[in-house]
């Protein structure tokens, strides 16, 4: 029964892997493109201390596109998940400012249903990129014990 779980699990890995990929993917170069094209909203989620914030949007959107793309790129994708996964550490207190502002003067457009879950959910954001890149393999693969 044991063999049988552990090969199940060794072959979703693959699977799974290019799914997660491709919805990644897909969040990020729509991200991207909205971050490049209307950069309003997310300048105005931006903290004061970021310097050169509209320089910083624009960049942070050709990031997630390149970041996108360097996920279908076998030579990149490793570097791909590492920086999406460190992209999403960074952009982390935009969106806990976006999730404040939202409850100190009821502004953003978007309800505690959507902050919540976004600020919960980052973690696996950034499990998320490292996964899809091939840089971690968990839970998928377990670790060898010592025998």
């Amino acid at each position: 029964m044991v063999p049988l779980l552990r090969q199940r699990s060794a072959s979703a890995a693959p699977r799974a892997r290019a799914v997660l990929r491709a919805v990644l993917a897909v969040a990020y170069l729509a991200a991207g493109v909205l971050h490049v094209a209307v950069p309003g909203p997310f300048l105005s989620i931006t903290p004061a201390c970021v310097p050169f914030p509209k320089a910083v949007i624009l960049v942070t959107g050709l990031c997630e596109i390149a970041g996108a793309a360097g996920l279908y790129l076998p030579r990149w994708r490793w570097w791909a998940g590492v920086m999406l996964a460190l992209y999403a550490v960074c952009v982390y207190p935009a969106n806990v400012k976006h999730a404040v502002d939202y409850i100190e003067h009821g502004t953003g457009g978007l309800s505690l249903w959507y902050h919540v879950p976004r600020l919960l959910f980052q973690p696996v954001i950034v499990w998320w990129a490292l996964f899809a890149g091939g840089v971690i393999d968990w839970p998928f693969k377990r670790r060898s014990s010592f025998r």
